[in-house]
């Protein structure tokens, strides 16, 4: 291994893929590669090992920039890094057609980790085009869940290779068990759900859900989550009168203490990768019911074993869901052996395994 690893990673956010991010970069630091990640955002150093090294813009602050101009500021120092020196692999966790692009014109190692289902951004038919072009190009292909790989087999005819996401189980039961305010009326059928308020994860699926059984069931809907449809979701909460059973309580660092209290977690998004947010709702013992979308949850639940499963939009399915609530009869034991295949040390070996390999 005398190669240096770049993880290419523009906008750290808050979501899933950054947890996977600090997990996976840090194990691979501990394992003695040389990695140096490329991001336009610089508040989050902290999450990282510190033999992590930073390529980022010293002078120049993107904070309260969209994804785009962080884009073209780290493609920038990517090229930039190409040129100091060739002895490098590339690892993108974000941006993948452009730095795709980029390998192939400097002849540098790519190695891409997908994670989002094709469904949520191939509508686009010339971009469609020339990400199926440039990823039979990609060096290797790192997906998380096995329907991942098998979309990916179907639509761009290459092979991927499939890693779980690692989780750190120890770390959210201790953040688990941090004091907090109750949220939640007493005597109600607590609810929650945690994401970005975004088209993708179509919270207003669960606000219609919860108007349409408002006056069967004492019920309160907690929701966790920034994004651009945050005034969407309010109106709708003061057009319907729902303000008595429907918080958005807006983005926590720290969620779980928060589903720690609820009795079901929802999740209503239109596709995803492998969403993180079902496995740690499943280790907290919370009953799961989540849409069937591309790519992951069915995968999750296992076909619902250990969940309710419904189609992506149908509100309705899932007020009668809601209302046959029972509480899990999972086998503990049963639980706690499969979502041992989720843990971080199994998980970030796997991808130091692969990785290396390049390097």
């Amino acid at each position: 291994m005398n190669k240096q690893l770049i993880v290419f990673n523009p906008s750290i956010e808050d979501g899933g893929v950054e947890k996977n991010l600090f997990l996976i970069t840090n194990y691979l630091a501990r394992k003695k590669i040389d990695v140096t990640v490329i991001t336009a955002d610089k508040n989050k150093f902290n999450r990282f090992n510190k033999n992590v090294k930073f390529s980022y813009p010293k002078n120049v602050n993107f904070n309260d920039n969209g994804r785009y101009k962080k884009y073209l500021y780290s493609l920038y120092l990517l090229i930039k890094n190409i040129f100091l020196t060739k002895n490098i692999v590339v690892f993108s966790f974000q941006a993948n057609i452009y730095t795709l692009l980029i390998c192939k014109i400097f002849n540098i190692k790519n190695i891409v980790r997908l994670n989002t289902a094709p469904q949520g951004w191939n509508h686009n038919f010339i971009k469609n085009k020339i990400y199926k072009f440039l990823i039979r190009k990609a060096d290797g292909i790192i997906v998380n869940s096995l329907n991942f790989k098998k979309e990916v087999k179907l639509r761009y005819n290459v092979n991927s290779h499939l890693i779980l996401n690692p989780f750190d189980f120890k770390q959210i039961k201790l953040q688990a068990s941090k004091k907090v305010e109750k949220i939640f009326p007493v005597k109600t059928l607590k609810l929650i759900n945690v994401g970005r308020l975004t088209d993708q994860k179509d919270q207003m699926l669960l606000l219609k859900a919860i108007n349409s059984i408002k006056d069967k069931l004492k019920i309160y809907l907690i929701i966790i989550g920034k994004g651009k449809n945050y005034s969407k979701l309010k109106k709708y909460i003061y057009e319907k009168n729902l303000r008595q059973h429907i918080k958005l309580l807006g983005y926590k660092n720290n969620p779980f203490k928060y589903i720690k209290q609820a009795d079901i977690f929802l999740l209503s998004s239109k596709y995803e990768g492998s969403p993180n947010v079902l496995v740690e709702a499943l280790f907290l013992k919370k009953y799961v019911i989540s849409t069937d979308c591309p790519t992951g949850p069915n995968e999750i639940l296992q076909n619902g074993k250990f969940g309710k499963i419904f189609n992506v939009g149908d509100y309705k399915m899932l007020s009668k869901l809601i209302l046959n609530f029972k509480k899990n009869n999972i086998k503990k034991t049963e639980l706690n052996k499969y979502l041992k295949t989720y843990d971080k040390e199994i998980n970030c070996n796997k991808y130091f395994n692969y990785i290396k390999k390049f390097i």
